[in-house]
C-alpha cells in the first residue's frame, strides 16, 4: 500500500506541469554564465556588472546560457520521463494504443489545469530563451515545442496503458494553452491576457486523502476543489493612452467544489461513509496585480516579480455559483 501511494505521488508530480515552471524560473535566477577563467578573481566592478547582466536578457545570444538551458531542460525531460515510466506505468498492464474520454470528470477542472499549465510552461521556457539572447519569435518556437513534447509524452504513456488511455480532451486543452500564449506573442508582442492560478485548502480532502491529498502540498496537486484558474485582462495594454494603472488587471476566475470523485461522489470509501456534497461550478470577478508590469531599477526584483506573477494574489472578489446568489469576499485566494 505504501509503495502504491509513492507511485501515485510520483505520477502526479511529473504529470503536473507546475513543477517544471518553478524549476525553470528558479533556474533562471540561480545559475550564472561564467565567461572568464574560473580561477581568476574578478574585480568588484565586474561582479556587479555580471550580476546585472545575468538577471537581464542578453542583448545577443549567450552560448553559455543557451548550453546551460538546453542541458538542464534535456536532463529534466529524460530523467523525469524515465522515472515516471518505471515508477508508475511499468507495474500496470499495458495495451495497444487506445483513446480514453475523460471529458466529464472533475467538472472539467482538470482540463482547465492542462490549459493553464501549457500556457505557463511555454511562456516560462520562451522567456528563458529570450533571457539567453534569442529573439522573440525563435524563443516562442522553443517554448511551444518543448512544452508540447513534455505534455504529449505523458499522453502517449497513457495511451499505451490499459488503466487509462490517450485523452483527446487533454490534447485539446494543451493546444488551447499553447495557442493562447503564441497568438499574443505574434499579434501583440506581449501578453495582454495572462492565465494565473490560486489555491486554498478545502473540507473535502480529509474524506479521500489518497485521491485528494494528505497535506497542503499534495492538496495543491490533487484537490481540484481548491484550485481557481484565472484569466487576467490588462486594460492599459489595449488602451495605451488611458489613465488606467499598468499593473492593474481585470480577473475572471473559474472553479468547482463538492467533488470527492471524478464523475460522481461515492457514498463510501473503504467502508467509511462520505457526506453528501453538491457538485457545483464557481465563477469569480476580481482584480489582479500584474507585477511583471511594475517598473523597477532592480533586475533581481524584476525576475522575482515574474516568478510571483504566475499566481493570482489575494484580492476582493465576487463569487457566482451555479444556482446561487452572488457571494462577496473581502479577500479571496
Amino acid at each position: 500500500m505504501a509503495n502504491q501511494k509513492v507511485k501515485q505521488d510520483l505520477y502526479f508530480f511529473f504529470a503536473n506541469m507546475k513543477y517544471l515552471i518553478f524549476f525553470l524560473l528558479i533556474f533562471q535566477i540561480t545559475f550564472s554564465s561564467a565567461t572568464e577563467p574560473i580561477f581568476r578573481k574578478p574585480s568588484a566592478n565586474e561582479i556587479f556588472s555580471d550580476s546585472i547582466s545575468f538577471f537581464s536578457n542578453s542583448k545577443q545570444v549567450d552560448n553559455n546560457k543557451i548550453k546551460l538551458l538546453n542541458y538542464s531542460i534535456a536532463a529534466t525531460y529524460g530523467i523525469s520521463m524515465f522515472w515516471l515510466y518505471t515508477q508508475w506505468y511499468k507495474d500496470y498492464p499495458g495495451s495497444s494504443f487506445h483513446f480514453f474520454n475523460d471529458n466529464s470528470e472533475w467538472l472539467q477542472m482538470d482540463k482547465f489545469a492542462h490549459t493553464w499549465d501549457a500556457y505557463l510552461i511555454s511562456k516560462t521556457v520562451s522567456n528563458c530563451y529570450q533571457w539567453a539572447g534569442y529573439e522573440r519569435k525563435k524563443s516562442l518556437i522553443y517554448g511551444i515545442a518543448i512544452t508540447g513534447l513534455y505534455q504529449s509524452t505523458i499522453e502517449v504513456f497513457d495511451g499505451f496503458s490499459k488503466e487509462w488511455g490517450f485523452s483527446g480532451g487533454d490534447i485539446l486543452a494543451n493546444t488551447l494553452g499553447l495557442a493562447t500564449f503564441a497568438f499574443q506573442e505574434l499579434q501583440w508582442n506581449e501578453q495582454r491576457i495572462t492565465l494565473k492560478l490560486s489555491f486554498h485548502q478545502t473540507k473535502y480532502s480529509p474524506y479521500r486523502k489518497q485521491l485528494l491529498g494528505e497535506n497542503i502540498f499534495e492538496n495543491i496537486i490533487k484537490d481540484y476543489n481548491g484550485l481557481t484558474n484565472w484569466v487576467c485582462i490588462n486594460p492599459r495594454s489595449f488602451y495605451k493612452s488611458s489613465g488606467f494603472p499598468t499593473w492593474l488587471s481585470l480577473a475572471i476566475g473559474f472553479g468547482a467544489e463538492g467533488m470527492t470523485g471524478g464523475k460522481i461522489n461515492p457514498a463510501s470509501v473503504n467502508g467509511n461513509s462520505i457526506p453528501v456534497f453538491d457538485r457545483y461550478r464557481q465563477f469569480y470577478l476580481s482584480v489582479d496585480f500584474d507585477l511583471s508590469r511594475i517598473k523597477t531599477h532592480s533586475a533581481f526584483l524584476s525576475s522575482l516579480f515574474k516568478i510571483i506573477n504566475i499566481v493570482h494574489l489575494p484580492a476582493p472578489a465576487i463569487e457566482f455559483r451555479s444556482g446561487g446568489k452572488p457571494i462577496y469576499k473581502v479577500i479571496y485566494f
